[in-house]
């Protein structure tokens, strides 16, 4: 559904007009609705129609949350977790918070994942593309689980 790169621009206020192909998508799948959370692995955001996120959230809810890798990803999508819904100009208001999280200031990035998009700030978005993997062990649970 999502595919792209989209550099974006996002207002003093938090505010910020979703590219007019990804609007468009998001109109048909979800009627403008969404739920922006935090990445658990990366300081940016993630973007999900709200069909896609609550088809998700059961599943991230019932990790086990004995293991503190799971503990915190529970914290992270679910304490950010925040609905949104795109207004008549096709922008949307990104909460303190959230834009805290990921530093997002005024140039953003906003990226296609297929099912959902991330939110980056452009300069978080280009040390990501410069930065090498690390091969860090997962519980199995966490490797099944399509974010």
């Amino acid at each position: 559904m999502f595919i792209g790169s989209y550099a974006i621009t996002m207002d003093a206020k938090g505010r910020m007009a979703i590219p007019a192909k990804v609007r468009d998508t998001l109109a048909s799948v979800c009627e403008g609705r969404l739920v922006v959370t935090a990445h658990t692995e990366e300081r940016c955001l993630l973007v999900y129609p709200e069909p896609q996120w609550l088809d998700l959230q059961p599943k991230i809810e019932a990790l086990p949350n004995i293991h503190r890798k799971a503990r915190r990803m529970q914290r992270l999508l679910l304490g950010y977790a925040t609905p949104l819904e795109l207004d008549g100009n096709g922008r949307v208001l990104l909460p303190q918070t959230l834009r805290d999280y990921a530093s997002l200031e005024k140039k953003l990035m906003l990226i296609g994942q297929g099912k959902k998009l991330e939110l980056w700030s452009e300069s978080g978005w280009r040390q990501e593309l410069d930065t090498g993997d690390d091969d860090e062990s997962m519980p199995e649970e966490m490797l099944s689980l399509s974010l």
